[in-house]
């Protein structure tokens, strides 16, 4: 059975932020994608497009997944979640990639995986303002994604270096392909093979 590539989604999402890592990560044929939610009541992204949860947070489970993405969006800028910060922590610990961009950073350091983690985000001030007890301003790095320790953390600005980090850990292209993918999709570079 495939493992997971599960995407957390909620009212409002910030739909295109995942979408290259998702298209890479279904192409390959090596992973079930699914959306996971706090229910599985159809939700509606910021991009207007309606998705059914197939999973809830409870369903799932360290052992069947390889990457648990979390997408930006306006809702990460209120309330902490318990059950997904417990969820964010429990993966963590048992070596699961989590890659997480733009606001839904809020929710990586609310868990408390910045620490003594590199990281990144919108910016040192975003995190400051909205997670009280951010302190972890020594490990905060200023690009547009970054991965250490099987967390990955990205700029809401930086979606197709978000991917990048994804298939190179989830080892969806070989070193050279993945670079070739990123010279199309953020220069506009077309392969000469193509050309």
């Amino acid at each position: 059975m495939k493992q997971k590539a599960y995407l957390f989604v909620f009212d409002g999402l910030a739909d295109w932020e995942p979408a290259h890592a998702l298209c890479e990560i279904n192409k390959s044929g090596k992973f079930t994608v699914v959306p996971v939610g706090v229910s599985t009541r159809p939700i509606t992204t910021m991009g207007g497009m309606k998705l059914t949860p197939e999973a809830t947070l409870g369903e799932v489970k360290p052992a069947d997944t390889a990457v648990f993405m979390l997408p930006g969006g306006d809702m990460w800028q209120g309330k902490s979640r318990e059950k997904l910060k417990s969820l964010l922590r429990d993966l963590h610990q048992a070596n699961v990639l989590i890659a997480a961009i733009c606001a839904a950073t809020l929710e990586i350091a609310r868990a408390g995986l910045t620490h003594n983690i590199r990281h990144t985000s919108n910016s040192k001030k975003y995190l400051k303002t909205f997670v009280a007890d951010y302190q972890d301003d020594d490990t905060y790095v200023h690009e547009l994604a970054v991965a250490d320790q099987n967390v990955i953390t990205a700029s809401g600005l930086g979606s197709v270096e978000f991917a990048r980090e994804i298939i190179k850990h989830l080892k969806i292209h070989s070193e050279a392909d993945t670079e070739i993918w990123f010279d199309m999709f953020k220069h506009g570079v077309m392969p000469a093979s193509v050309g």
